[in-house]
């Protein structure tokens, strides 16, 4: 009987042993992805740096580009307030979607030679994103940041934002230099298609845009890689520019909320409005829209639209809905709603295309660059090539928002660079030609001083010692997860305030 029992007992082993037996194999989905080719990693970083609704609650408000009078949850720079939820917008997609995609993609390439090219591209890219979200917060995880999974760094260390630039400077310096056209091809990438000398050519213009950062606190280190940028190879026309295109699938999210539930909260400011008018910038026309008459959102439809430069009047900041009334009156508008607009069938279209870098922009940081005599070449011979670019570059939204060429040509002739006035124009140029770059636009109006904006006069402004928001503050998920590193950092920069300036943005 014992006998009989002991071989039930084995041969109950051995079934089981058998049934074990690939069974691992067996519930492993022989259909999902078990590794992602590194360039759609580099391919998701670049779409998440599109500009985002954020930019509109924050950038673009602070440098008086556009406005909302609306609160509640989106209360924020039009407040001079301190919004967190929207303020960790460029923290969250950054890092999220940009940094762990970026460095999982290095970690998934190195040592493999078919990568090099894609190695160098990617580089780029981080550079790029890092330079977004350190000059948005100031001293952010750089070096341990994206290595939760690589590495198991929960709570990596901030670093100083010098540091951080340093790296940056010398990360575009020699990726860009290590770009070979001649090598490994780089399939599938979205932003230049794989055109390894466009890249090139963009991550030597990213390094004089770092390069210009350090003008004040560093000018030196300014010309010293102004001088690699520029011998490296810049853009060469509009047909560099870095753009993302946006379709069907993919929309343009600005386009998107202003064709959406915030068609009518947002409005073309002021002193942007003022600036174009007053000077008979043919762009006016490409950008603004104005619903004549409108009484409500409802009445901003396209039997109200008119584009002519003349009736365009933008909305004034420091007030809420509920106060704007008399600035209302003053303007002869009907109410709110009457106030000119970003066009969103056009410039702000579902699927218009997102500029990150521009030759435009390029021209005019060495219309600077030569200005303070750091690299050769005409100052207004780069200012007028920025300002035709970027008027230019309007007509890749659509034939109906192209600047004629006479009228671009007007323009240029009626304002030169002026002696004594180089710095003011050039930059203000600048403030132009970044519109709906948010995170651009407001970085050069810290580092250069232009244009020369009013403060926004909203009472109840969180905002202690500086009439302009300087930066944005940390997140409060990083103050529950990663506090000692993020109390750190607060100790080194300063309060976790709006008012705090970054290392390179100095008197």
């Amino acid at each position: 009987m014992k006998a009989i029992y002991l071989y039930i007992l084995i041969g109950g082993l051995l079934l089981g042993a058998s049934c074990d037996s690939g069974f691992d194999e067996m519930n492993v989905n022989p259909n999902a992805l078990t590794s992602v080719e590194p360039v759609f990693m580099l391919n998701t970083a670049i779409v998440a740096s599109a500009p985002q609704y954020g930019n509109l609650s924050y950038e673009t408000t602070i440098v008086k580009q556009m406005i909302t009078p609306f609160s509640g949850v989106g209360a924020a720079a039009n407040f001079n307030q301190d919004n967190r939820n929207v303020a960790a917008g460029n923290w969250q997609r950054g890092y999220r979607e940009g940094i762990k995609n970026l460095v999982t993609a290095l970690e998934a390439t190195e040592g493999r030679p078919q990568y090099d090219n894609l190695r160098h591209l990617i580089r780029i890219w981080k550079a790029y994103t890092f330079m977004v979200i350190t000059d948005t917060y100031g001293d952010v995880p750089y070096f341990e940041a994206g290595r939760v999974f690589l590495n198991g760094i929960t709570s990596p260390l901030y670093d100083p934002q010098e540091e951080i630039y340093d790296d940056i400077l010398r990360e575009l310096d020699d990726a860009s230099a290590s770009i070979n056209p001649s090598g490994p091809a780089v399939a599938s990438e979205i932003l230049y298609s794989g055109d390894l000398a466009k890249w090139k050519r963009f991550g030597y213009s990213l390094l004089l845009r770092a390069a210009m950062r350090h003008s004040k606190v560093n000018p030196t280190k300014a010309a010293e890689y102004v001088t690699k940028a520029v011998n490296g190879g810049l853009m060469q026309s509009n047909a560099d520019n870095a753009i993302i295109r946006h379709t069907a699938n993919f929309t343009n999210n600005i386009g998107a909320q202003l064709n959406g539930g915030q068609s009518a909260f947002f409005y073309l400011a002021e002193d942007f409005v003022s600036f174009l008018k007053e000077n008979n910038d043919p762009r006016l026309s490409s950008i603004a829209v104005r619903y004549v008459g409108a009484a409500s959102g409802a009445g901003q439809i396209a039997a109200n639209a008119n584009r002519d430069p003349n009736l365009q009047i933008g909305m004034p900041l420091g007030f809420d809905n509920t106060t704007i009334n008399t600035a209302v009156q003053e303007s002869g508008l009907v109410s709110l709603w009457d106030y000119s607009q970003l066009d969103r069938t056009r410039m702000a279209g579902i699927q218009a295309p997102s500029f990150l870098l521009t030759y435009s922009q390029t021209q005019l940081l060495l219309a600077e660059a030569a200005h303070r005599g750091w690299t050769g070449g005409s100052a207004a011979d780069f200012y007028t090539r920025g300002i035709e670019a970027h008027m230019q570059q309007l007509g890749t939204y659509g034939a109906n928002t192209a600047v004629a060429p006479a009228d671009v040509q007007q323009y240029l002739q009626t304002h030169p660079l002026e002696s004594g006035k180089e710095l003011e124009q050039i930059n203000t140029q600048y403030w132009v030609s970044t519109f709906l770059l948010g995170p651009e636009s407001w970085a050069n109006f810290r580092r250069s001083g232009y244009p020369q904006l009013t403060p926004n006069p909203f009472p109840g402004s969180d905002l202690q010692t500086e009439p302009f928001i300087r930066r944005l503050s940390y997140t409060d998920a990083e103050l529950n997860v990663n506090a000692t590193n993020v109390e750190a950092a607060i100790a080194r920069q300063g309060p976790n305030i709006m008012d705090t300036r970054v290392w390179w943005d100095v008197e």
